[in-house]
């Protein structure tokens, strides 16, 4: 567990400095073509990073709330129709999360 959060904090980290680079390079991007090349390469990156990182944390999250059901379902078999419907409220609302990644990933990739 603690090499996953230092993964994602590593990342969030990288995230953020690219961000924080992308933002340098936007505001002097008039003065150099080359400065607007590692700008759309930055926002390429980004893009990419963006949709990767929301999958992983969708994948896992869906992952854990599947296996709680089946435990649960398992330990008690006759609550399965009570388990299933919180099961699939959650199972949506954490594909809509990486649905909306998917979202920001594509108008990133317009401001190319």
């Amino acid at each position: 567990m603690k090499k996953i959060m230092a993964i994602f904090y590593g990342t969030f980290a990288l995230l953020i400095s690219n961000s924080a680079i992308a933002q340098e390079f936007a505001g002097n991007a008039a003065k150099d073509s080359g400065d607007m090349f590692k700008f759309k390469a930055m926002v390429a990156i980004a893009a990419g990073l963006a949709i990767a990182i929301a999958t992983l944390g969708g994948a896992f999250g869906q992952s854990k709330v599947a296996t709680a059901a089946m435990e649960g379902i398992a330990r008690n078999p006759e609550s399965a129709g009570k388990i299933m419907t919180p099961m699939i409220i959650a199972l949506a609302l954490i594909e809509s999360l990486v649905i909306y990644a998917l979202v920001i990933a594509f108008l990133l990739q317009g401001k190319i």
